[in-house]
């Protein structure tokens, strides 16, 4: 699965939990599954990773077992969730090296690495300045149209 897309299912689970977060309690993934619209055990996967970068909490067992989360829905912005999924950077350069005698080819590595590292930058200082309590009005606000 494509990175974004991971990205977008990890936005959505701590959207739904944010939108729980009142009761006070553990979902489990079964149920936050239904919300995505994806099997328990793919979300499994990226609840792992959430819940290693502190973004949520984790409760085995019997009752009560499932998922919520580790800090209010407006302590998290959209780049702590970004770091916690996205472990590579969003634009990668050529897998194999570009023909250093070509004139072109000497220099696109150098070209792209400051294009890539700019838009990747502006991308992480506008997903700071947004909320997981955000995406909670926002998608209710379109879910009442």
């Amino acid at each position: 699965m494509a990175v974004v897309s991971r990205y977008t299912i990890a936005l959505h689970i701590l959207t739904w939990l944010a939108y729980w977060v009142e009761k006070d309690e553990f979902f489990p993934s079964d149920r936050i599954a239904k919300s995505v619209g994806t099997s328990p055990v793919f979300l499994r996967r990226i609840l792992g990773q959430l819940a290693k970068a502190g973004l949520v909490l984790v409760q085995h067992g019997g009752t009560g077992a499932g998922w919520r989360l580790a800090r209010s829905p407006e302590k998290i912005s959209l780049l702590d969730v970004y770091e916690a999924v996205v472990q590579t950077p969003l634009f990668e350069l050529h897998h194999s090296q570009p023909n250093p005698g070509c004139v072109i080819g000497h220099g696109i590595q150098p070209a792209l690495q400051r294009v890539y590292g700019d838009s990747e930058e502006t991308l992480k200082r506008r997903l700071a300045q947004e909320s997981i309590a955000d995406l909670v009005a926002s998608s209710l606000e379109h879910g009442k149209r």
